[in-house]
């Protein structure tokens, strides 16, 4: 019914926002609400959702978004709920190469998600979410001491996710040490 709602931002929750459109205020499950600004002008790609215990709004950064949710909407065992906590959880990218390697002892990781399940995701979705990988990612000259660095941030705790997203900056730095590696890295990762 809706392909996408333009407003101003009203309130954003942990699991939702409510957009005000013309007055109207819309309250949109999200997988990524803290991803708007309140007070902010927005365009959420929405999914209407018609169930029996009422109508629902799931929304989205962008169209691509939308359209992976209905994907894993198209897949047996996976409702609506389960859908946006999956792409809570990562990132379309690393859950579009998850899909496409099957690689399903990842996908069970997710809330809701066990083997069975996981192994029908691979088996409805692999070789259809190509659009979705990222296409070649650059490469990044990777010293032996970043490359060190690296892997204590793993071993700290952090994701692989957060540590690939600095990494590039890492490597534009000056060659260091991997203690000072990690010092810049933390000084990045806390910033955020």
């Amino acid at each position: 019914m809706f392909e996408y709602l333009k407003g101003i931002v009203a309130k954003i929750d942990p699991a939702y926002v409510v957009l005000d459109v013309n007055g109207v205020g819309y309250k949109i499950l999200c997988p990524t609400p803290y991803s708007y600004q309140e007070n902010q002008p927005a365009t959420i790609y929405v999914e209407q959702v018609v169930r029996d215990t009422g109508i629902t709004l799931y929304g989205f950064l962008s169209l691509e978004d939308k359209e992976l949710f209905l994907k894993l909407l198209s897949v047996s065992g996976i409702g609506p709920k389960s859908a946006v906590a999956i792409m809570a959880a990562e990132d379309t990218d690393s859950l579009a190469s998850a899909i496409q390697n099957g690689e399903v002892k990842y996908l069970t990781r997710f809330p809701g998600v066990g083997k069975k399940t996981a192994s029908q995701i691979v088996l409805d979705l692999k070789g259809k979410l190509g659009n979705y990988v990222k296409k070649a990612t650059p490469t990044v000259d990777i010293s032996p001491s970043l490359q060190d660095a690296l892997l204590a941030l793993v071993a700290l705790g952090y994701t692989q996710k957060e540590v690939d997203k600095i990494t590039p900056k890492l490597a534009k730095l000056p060659e260091n040490t991997a203690d000072g590696y990690v010092k810049e890295a933390l000084a990045l990762l806390l910033k955020k």
